[in-house]
């Protein structure tokens, strides 16, 4: 284990180390968020590899570490073939899955985020070929045999603890949806349906951020600036949201959102074999086969989610519609229709007026370090546990900038490691994210595998003369990328397959929003946002701006998430004999309130719709248990120790391990219905629920 060191030491010598002094002394995990890592010379230290990985000292490490859980792979199934059934089955079946996951989720990283492109062109390989083992694992009859014969057993299954009787049936459905139950013929065909879903998927993902073009002569000169160039034309790669220019976002929208018709028919392509594969293995779609195992259970319940948050909304969300409308006139009386382009722009111009929350007010308060202090206070508050930083060996981190946490607990000791890679780079993917590198389990000496996770950011540096400071929108998503680091390092699974984030999507979400609350809350706020100059604390009265501020147009914001998430389940339930294009005007027209605009086809930019295939609404949910939990449990005393252990206990502690919604029942003290679910969405838009306590300065 390396020693922890005070994260002073990664101060840089120069300018930034001054500007710390100015403001009162930083803590140790302070100082090393709010300068740039001053690395001392190591020439004589050993390269230890990614990760402390020896191998992947150098880019051929990767075929090393590949064959090495490819062997062990053979050596554990032919393990499991021959063990009678009983725990141990249930123990190999984890093991295998260990030794792949260690490499291939450690590849998946490597191959988005190392700066090197041989190093991921490397992970990439190594990647294909663990996915080839694991198709070729689900359809073995054989090693499926030794689980069924475990699951048959009536009386040793009985036996078996809650935790492992679980995983055993979360191994089982594994192999069923990859059609192991079937004949030899239609196994095959099983097989390469997955392998096509692969390639489809992958050719879905790369066209949703490939730009359109279009002659430079076809647009008004004076937006030319707006766009890159290239030659003779015009290169969109995006919405322009946020742009104040009316014709700018029209643009953008009209051409980005352009129908290709060859992504088209690879999304139709997409949604028909899932379907065929769903069915194949015995479901009625394939939302029935995704939601298997959720807090919704089935695509019937997420429906009736999803209208009933419409019927709720429906009023509210018209008078959003019409603010916009209003403010569009004030701006531009010739042209005041509402259009798609135009809600996100508008509903935050009506929030920065109404409430005055430009974030260059809020973000000198919000200096990385004093976030991280603010993150480290809350969690030693809740659960007694502290980030100490630990200088990275030669070799361990893939960029010089990132910073390396080590998770102590007070009375537990070392819980695992966060690699904080928040920093923006070129190549580097443009997303806010939460990677697990290895997960937690109970080893065979009674020791626990630690766990391992990056949360990746693309912040700015820290310069000369400051700090990085974060927006309010920024320090959000900070909370909300640790509230899944601290679910993958707070569980103690005795399984690595149901380890931290390894469970239902719609309850995966739980941790990470629920800190977006704590985000929000002033007694939280007040213990680490100050400016990074003159010490001062963040005025109250600006964080119930703030918090008011996010209910404005949150009608229409919720609508607009509604909307996606029945478009997604549509596509992924009974099939219909119209195009998706013609699918999304109609249910646009029921579930949104803006019209659809001709020739645009934007669910060919629909990227959630890999990832999270008839499983959007999951954000929704989980925000909804996130708020009932919050507004039960935390809202009274937001830094109660013995709350904070509670949660843990109920809900952390257990990755998948434990049906999710008995999580949610354990925490509340009583199983919610959906109504509940939606009564505590709409509950966050309203007025009178405040998440701070208003001083004399509002």
């Amino acid at each position: 284990m390396s020693a922890y060191r005070p994260l002073l030491c990664l101060l840089w010598r120069g300018t930034a180390a001054r500007v710390c002094r100015t403001v009162t002394t930083w803590s140790p995990v302070g100082a090393a968020f709010n300068a740039k890592v001053h690395r001392r010379l190591e020439l004589y230290q050993q390269n230890v590899g990614l990760f402390g990985v020896p191998e992947l000292d150098s880019v051929e490490g990767f075929e090393v570490v590949q064959n090495r859980a490819l062997q062990e792979t053979e050596q554990l199934v032919e393990k499991a073939c021959l063990c009678p059934p009983g725990v141990q089955t249930v123990e190999i079946f984890d093991k295998l899955s260990d030794s792949l996951c260690r490499v291939a989720d450690m590849a998946d990283f490597i191959k988005v985020a190392h700066p090197d492109p041989s190093y991921r062109e490397a992970a990439e390989r190594t990647c294909i070929n663990i996915g080839t083992m694991v198709e070729r694992l689900n359809t073995n009859v054989e090693l499926c045999k030794s689980l069924k014969d475990l699951l048959d057993n009536k009386e040793i299954f009985a036996k078996l603890d809650p935790e492992t009787r679980r995983v055993a049936e979360l191994f089982m459905f594994d192999f069923e949806i990859s059609g192991i139950h079937l004949d030899k013929k239609k196994r095959k065909e099983a097989v390469n349906l997955n392998v096509k879903l692969l390639d489809l998927s992958n050719q879905f993902l790369m066209s949703c951020h490939m730009p359109n073009r279009i002659e430079k002569r076809a647009l008004p000169e004076h937006i030319h600036q707006h766009f890159s160039k290239e030659g003779e034309h015009v290169q969109i790669s995006g919405l322009h949201a946020d742009a104040p220019d009316d014709l700018v976002r029209e643009v953008a929208y009209k051409i980005f959102l352009y129908p290709n018709a060859n992504v088209m028919h690879i999304l139709e392509e997409l949604l028909a074999c899932r379907d065929k594969l769903a069915r194949l293995v015995g479901y009625e779609s394939y939302a029935h086969r995704a939601l298997k195992g959720s807090m919704a259970k089935s695509p019937e319940a997420v429906m009736s989610f999803l209208q009933q948050i419409t019927d709720k909304l429906s009023d509210r969300t018209e008078r959003d519609f019409e603010m916009m409308r209003d403010m569009k006139t004030k701006l531009n009386p010739k042209n005041s229709e509402v259009m798609a382009w135009d809600h996100p722009y508008f509903s935050g111009v009506i929030r920065a007026e109404r409430f005055n929350i430009e974030p260059s007010l809020y973000s000198p308060y919000f200096s990385l370090g004093a976030c991280m202090e603010g993150l480290n206070g809350l969690f030693t508050q809740l659960y007694g546990v502290s980030l100490l930083a630990e200088q990275p060996s030669v070799g361990e981190v893939w960029s010089e900038d990132v910073r390396k946490l080590a998770v102590v607990h007070e009375t537990e000791g070392l819980l695992g490691y966060i690699y904080c890679d928040f920093f923006y780079r070129p190549e580097k993917p443009y997303q806010d994210c939460h990677f697990t590198i290895r997960g937690g389990r109970r080893l065979d000496d009674g020791q626990y595998q630690l766990p391992m996770v990056v949360l990746m950011l693309n912040l700015p540096h820290p310069t000369r003369s400051a700090p990085t400071l974060l927006s309010p929108g920024m320090m959000e998503n900070l909370f909300h990328e640790m509230g899944h680091a601290m679910h993958s390092m707070l569980g103690r699974t005795r399984y690595q397959h149901v380890t931290g984030t390894r469970c239902a999507t719609d309850f995966a979400e739980v941790p990470s929003i629920l800190m977006e609350y704590f985000a929000t809350d002033y007694r939280v706020i007040s213990q680490f946002a100050r400016h990074y100059q003159t010490g001062q604390p963040l005025p109250q009265s600006m964080v119930a701006r703030l918090c008011e501020s996010k209910k404005v147009c949150g009608a229409a914001d919720t609508q607009l998430q509604v909307f996606y998430a029945i478009l997604d389940q549509v596509y992924h339930g009974k099939p219909q004999n119209r195009s998706t294009t013609d699918i999304m005007i109609d249910m646009q027209k029921k579930y949104y309130g803006l019209p659809y605009v001709t020739n645009t086809a934007w669910q060919l930019r629909f990227s959630h719709l890999i990832g999270y295939g008839a499983k959007y609404y999951s954000y929704l949910m989980s925000r909804a248990v996130a708020s009932m939990v919050w507004k039960q449990c935390f809202y009274k005393d937001p830094l109660n120790r013995e709350t904070g252990e509670r949660y843990r206990r109920e809900m952390l502690a257990h990755g998948g391990a434990k049906e999710p919604m008995l999580m949610v029942e354990g925490m509340l003290q009583k199983r919610p219905s959906i109504e509940d679910f939606v009564n505590a969405l709409v509950s966050d838009l309203d007025p009178d629920f405040e998440t701070f306590i208003m001083d004399s300065e509002g």
